[in-house]
C-alpha cells in the first residue's frame, strides 16, 4: 500500500501518454487520422475517468495513513485525470451545436472551382471531389450564408500570387500551381488528429481587381463540423 501514490502517478502519466497518442498519433505517422479519432470516441473518457479514480483512491488511502508524500502523488495523478477528463465535462455543460451535414464548401456554389490534380486516389479519401449540385449548394446557403467570393483591388495576378503567400502561411501544402491559369489545389490539415482536407484556389480577374474563390473539401465524413468554413473564413481574413 505504501506504493500505492507511485502506482498512481505512473499510471497517471501512461494513460496522459496514450492520450495524447490518441490526438496526435496521425501526425506522427503511426495511423490514419480515423484511426486515432476512432480510438479519442471508443477510449479516451474511459481512459480519463480511470486515471481520476486511481489517483482519488491513492490520495485518500494515504490520507488516512498520514503518508504525506505518497498523497501528493496520488493528488497530482488525480489531478491529471481531472485535466483529461476536461473535454467530456465541457461537452456536457456545453452540447456542441450539430454541424451541417455536408463536407464541401465553396464561395461559388453556381460554378464551384474544379479540382484538376487531385481526384479519388488521394489518400485515405472516403469523399468524392464531384460537386454534388443545387442540394449543398442550398445546405450551404442556409448554414453558411457569409461565405462568398473574395472581392480584392490587387490585380490577378499579384491576387494569385498573394493567395498563395497566404496558403503557405497557414501550412497548406500546395500540391499543384498554375500561374497561367492563376489557380492551385492543396491539402490542408486539422490542428486536432490531423484530419486532411483539399483546397482548390482559382483567381480570376474582374473590371476593377480581381476575385479569389475557393473550395474546402474534406476526405473523410458527412460532415465537416464547419471546419472547411472555418477555413476558409481564416483565408479570406488573413489575404
Amino acid at each position: 500500500m505504501k506504493h500505492l501514490g507511485k502506482l498512481a502517478l505512473l499510471a497517471a502519466a501512461i494513460g496522459a501518454a496514450a492520450a495524447a497518442l490518441m490526438v496526435f498519433g496521425a501526425r506522427l505517422g503511426l495511423w490514419q487520422p480515423i484511426t486515432g479519432f476512432g480510438l479519442y470516441r471508443s477510449y479516451f473518457d474511459l481512459l480519463a475517468i480511470g486515471v481520476t479514480a486511481v489517483g482519488l483512491i491513492a490520495l485518500i488511502v494515504h490520507l488516512f495513513r498520514k503518508e504525506k508524500v505518497p498523497a501528493a502523488f496520488g493528488g497530482i495523478a488525480a489531478l491529471i485525470g481531472v485535466a483529461m477528463l476536461v473535454p467530456m465535462i465541457s461537452s456536457t455543460l456545453n452540447p456542441p451545436v450539430r454541424a451541417a451535414p455536408i463536407n464541401d464548401i465553396t464561395t461559388d456554389t453556381a460554378n464551384p472551382p474544379v479540382f484538376l490534380v487531385l481526384d479519388e486516389t488521394r489518400e485515405g479519401a472516403r469523399t468524392s471531389l464531384a460537386y454534388a449540385g443545387a442540394k449543398v449548394a442550398d445546405i450551404q446557403v442556409t448554414a453558411y450564408p457569409d461565405i462568398a467570393p473574395l472581392e480584392t483591388n490587387l490585380d490577378a495576378d499579384s491576387a494569385f500570387v498573394r493567395a498563395l503567400e497566404v496558403a503557405e502561411a497557414m501550412g497548406w501544402d500546395i500540391v499543384a500551381k498554375d500561374a497561367e491559369h492563376r489557380r492551385f489545389e492543396a491539402t490542408a490539415r486539422t490542428s486536432v488528429f490531423y484530419f486532411a482536407d483539399d483546397v482548390v484556389v482559382v483567381v480570376s480577374e474582374q473590371e476593377s481587381g480581381s476575385r479569389v474563390d475557393l473550395r474546402s473539401v474534406s476526405r473523410i465524413g458527412r460532415s465537416d463540423q464547419g471546419i472547411n468554413a472555418a477555413r476558409i473564413r481564416a483565408f479570406q481574413q488573413k489575404f
